[in-house]
Formats: structure tokens, sequence, C-alpha cells
């Protein structure tokens, strides 16, 4: 399935915004994990009120966890300490040393090279992984990790890009935060190094963002996920190996306080067996259906905001995959919704199984209207210390004179712009036929502050996606975040310079 996601804590996808994803080996009671999410919650809403609201205190206790420390750069792994949900005791790299990654390469995945992320990945004590500046990193074949390691972005923008991407699979103790994963694609067989004493032979892989199978102790939190070739996480996009493996009925999963923005089409999440509690999420606009199960998963979907697309026929949240109505109404299924809030005609359908959750029925979910707020720094967080620009050295000046393409071919102009002052970033597309008719045209905010060549990069990349969109449907007028009157002033500047 190809996605686009913004993600918050792993849970994940297109413009996902991932906040969070967290899971666990099996717990004897989830009802008591969900209540403790629920506490942490209205625990931090409670500081967030007294404090009078504070722009840094926003109620979602993971980010109130670390998010208002300003020395977080020497306290990073303070981190460990904020999961919620299944995946609280997820402790990564917490007990080893620092390992900074200075070299983005990866050209040998059999003898990894020191100071590449690989190299830090694969070893066999406890590491809490930081990198050293902005960097894009093309994987040649799957990065395949070991056990107790945190990849930690804070300080960088780091992308995972164009290339192969992670399997997180029969390990323990995993917290990935804070990068950008976009553009996977699958990779060809290879001999991979898993461990420093340990070399395999790994098959073609999907192009998933993430794939995780047989793991425990995994938490993914405040990664941005866009644009690959199959899944964005595997475990959270699709949750459980398949309908006849029931060892995934110990599968257990919190997917708390992300952003899955227009673009995705299904399976956010889509589960097999297992438990697993949705909470305080924000969906927008997915194709298909934004929840589905099969072979009798539990699912408790609380104080979610779901706004549905304009299609008539994907109104519907949650879909029941492989049963038709009148058998998965009378199985034990139990799919619930507390306190959610259904926008522009959407609608969720419990079953009637016997309730499992009936325990937390006390807990009232947090109201849906406050899930802007809390998937407000949905995403890969902008850490960075703000450099100081002297506005007063001139700058060379720019040819903004624009010529037009031949006949029958049209030309994309792109630009980003990024401001260390207040730590923002945008981009800006603009396609124009040989008369200079503006076909198509984007302008977009970026959720984090970029470098200049990466706000570069990201303004050819949305280019790309709107010229082929643009051509997919036939749109001679196809505006995304402007509107024509503001294009002519552009456009005439252009033709007249």
């Amino acid at each position: 399935m190809a996605s686009s996601y913004l993600l918050s804590l792993i849970t994940i996808l297109f413009s996902l915004l991932i906040p969070t994803l967290i899971a666990s080996r099996p717990v004897k009671d989830p009802e008591f994990v969900v209540k403790e999410v629920r506490r942490s919650i209205n625990a931090s809403l409670t500081r967030r009120n007294l404090k009078g609201g504070s722009s840094c205190s926003t109620g979602n206790p993971i980010d109130d966890c670390g998010k208002c420390d300003s020395n977080w750069d020497k306290n990073r792994r303070k981190l460990a300490d904020c999961a919620v949900g299944f995946g609280k005791s997820a402790v990564g790299g917490k007990n080893g040393k620092i390992y900074a990654v200075t070299d983005p390469s990866d050209d040998d995945a059999v003898n990894p090279k020191n100071g590449t992320l690989r190299h830090a990945v694969v070893q066999t004590e406890p590491l809490w992984i930081i990198f050293e500046r902005d960097m894009v990193i093309k994987l040649k074949v799957e990065l395949i990790m070991n056990s107790y390691k945190t990849i930690d972005g804070r300080g960088a923008n780091v992308h995972i890009a164009g290339g192969a991407c992670f399997t997180i699979q029969s390990i323990t103790n995993i917290i990935i935060h804070g990068i950008h994963i976009h553009e996977c694609k699958p990779a060809k067989n290879a001999n991979v190094r898993d461990s420093p004493g340990h070399l395999g032979h790994s098959g073609m892989s999907d192009g998933d963002a993430i794939n995780i199978f047989g793991t425990k102790h995994i938490w993914v939190d405040h990664c941005t996920i866009s644009n690959c070739a199959d899944a964005l996480i595997d475990v959270i996009i699709l949750l459980g190996h398949n309908d006849t493996y029931t060892a995934d009925k110990s599968m257990q999963v919190t997917i708390p306080f992300n952003h899955f923005g227009e673009g995705l089409t299904q399976r956010i999440p889509r589960i097999r067996h297992g438990y697993v509690h949705i909470v305080n999420n924000d969906y927008t606009n997915w194709e298909m259906y934004a929840i589905g199960g099969s072979a009798s998963p539990t699912i408790l979907s609380q104080g979610n905001r779901f706004v549905a697309p304009d299609d008539e026929k994907s109104k519907e949240v949650a879909k029941y995959e492989n049963a038709p109505k009148n058998e998965w109404q009378n199985w034990n299924w139990n799919w619930k919704s507390e306190g959610d809030e259904f926008l522009n005609a959407a609608f969720f359908t419990s079953s009637s199984g016997s309730s499992s959750s009936s325990s937390a029925s006390d807990i009232t979910a947090k109201a849906a209207s406050l899930v802007p707020t809390l998937t407000a720094n949905a995403g890969a967080l902008n850490c960075q210390k703000a450099a100081i620009t002297d506005l007063s050295s001139p700058r060379p000046a720019l040819s903004s004179h624009w010529s037009p393409p031949p006949p029958g071919v049209l030309k994309i102009n792109v630009d980003g712009a990024s401001s260390d002052l207040d730590g923002t970033s945008s981009i800006g597309v603009i396609i124009r036929d040989c008369k200079g008719e503006a076909i198509a045209a984007l302008c977009k905010p970026l959720q984090s502050h970029y470098s200049a060549e990466l706000v570069e990069v990201l303004a050819m990349e949305h280019a790309h996606e709107l010229a082929l969109l643009a051509r997919r449907t036939g749109s001679h007028q196809l505006w995304k975040g402007v509107t024509p009157p503001f294009l002519d002033p552009i456009v005439q500047a252009d033709i007249l310079n």
C-alpha cells in the first residue's frame, strides 16, 4: 500500500505525524494499562491548567515529560522515562553510552564503517545514538537493529530517505525518536550484519518505513513518516502477521497523540488478533477507512477526532475485514468507541461482543475537542538552538527572469525558505505552461525547521507529487494552500522580468 503520513509517538503515519506507537510483551490486565494511560493524561492536563495553560505544557503526558526541559541535550536519557501505555517499559539505550553518528554513508552492510548509523545499531551493548549534524541517510539495504538501542534525532534534522529503511525483528527495547523517514523503497537480497559477530542473508524488503516482528518493548516517538512503497510502520499500519497466526493474540499496542493526515488510504491501523488502545489521535480524510481488523481483535478507541473524507462510501471509521456483517455481529469481537468525535458524517460501528474493557469504563476519555492541543507537536520536534543570522550582511542579487518552456511542455519552479530566527520553514511550487499560465501551485509551511538544503529537497519532492497529481487528475486548476488571485502578481512579475 503506497502511503503518506505525518506522525507524534509511534503511532504513526502520512503526513503521519507520529507522536507515538508503543508496543510491549503481554500484560495480564490490559485494562489496567488503559487506566494508567488515562491517569497520565488527566495528571498532565491538571498540571497544564495549574500553570495557566502555558505554551510549553500541552496536556500530552509524553510531551510534557521532556519537552519543557531547556537542558534536554544534557538530559537526553530522560526521554526513556516518558512513554505511556503498553510500551512504557521500553528503555532503549538508557543504560548505555552515547554514540554520535558522524557519517551519513551506507557503503558496506557487511562491515559497516565506524561512525555510521548501521555500525551503531548492530552493536551488542546498549547505546544512545545521536547525530553530530543534519544529514540524509540513504540505506542500500534494510537496517537490521540489535536490542537496547535508542535512535535520538533531537538537535539535528535527520532523514532516512530514498532507500531501504528499518527492520526490528526478534529483539527488545528499542526507542526511535525525532527523525524523518520517507521515500522508503524495497531493497534487494543481500548479506547484512545484525551484530558484531553475526552476518545473515536478508531477503528482499517490502519498502516499509519500519517493519516490526517478533519483538517486545518498542517505542516510536515524534517521527515524521511519509511516502513509503508499502507501509509506514508495519506493526501499526498492519498489526498482526495474518489471520491464522494466533501467536499475535498476545500483541498489545498503544497508539496515542498522532496526526494521521490526508493521503493515507487505510490501515491506520489494521489489526489481527491482539489488543490495541487508540487514544487521542487526529484522523483527517482517509481514503478507504481509518481502522480495520480481522480475527477477533480487541480495539478500544477513546477520545479521537475523526474527520471523514467527502466520499460517501468512505465515511465509516472502522472496517471489519474478511467477514460480512451477519457473521462478525455474532462473533465475540470487541470494538468499542468512547468519547470520540465524528465530523463530516464519520461514524464508528461497535461490535456486539462482550466488552473486555468494562473495567476501564469508569475512566472518561479526554474530550476529543482537546485533540488539536494534544497532537500539536506530532512529528519530529524542532529541538535545535536558534542560530544568529546577520541580517545586515549584503546578499547577492538573484536573477528573477522566468523563461517559458517550449509548446506542449510544462515548467516547474520550486523555492524554499528557512528562518533560523523563528525556527520555521516553508516551500512553494508553481507549474506553468508555455504561455506562463499557472496550471498548478502549492504553498506549504513545514512542520519543523530544516536546513536550506533540506528545504530545497522537500520542495522538489512536493513538486514531483503535485505534477503527478495534476497529470493523474487531468486538472489545469490545481491549487493547494494558495489561490489564483495570489498567484497572478507573481506570474506577471516573472514574465515582465
